[in-house]
């Protein structure tokens, strides 16, 4: 049983569900939350790169 089998009446109901329980106000909180976090992971994979960069380019100069 995969996603392919959940009919939109399903999933608009389960929607419906979860907004009456957490309201709101606290998914806007959590999308907000999890935009955070996701903006400082890439912020992390992008200094990785930046320093694995750094490091090449001290290599490349040394051996020169």
């Amino acid at each position: 049983m995969g996603f392919g089998s959940i009919s939109p009446m399903s999933l608009l109901l389960i929607f419906l569900i979860i907004i009456v329980l957490f309201g709101t106000k606290k998914l806007r909180n959590i999308g907000e939350d999890l935009g955070h976090a996701f903006k400082s992971f890439r912020r992390g994979l992008q200094q990785i790169d930046d320093d694995k960069k750094k490091i090449e380019n001290k290599k490349d100069e040394e051996e020169k």
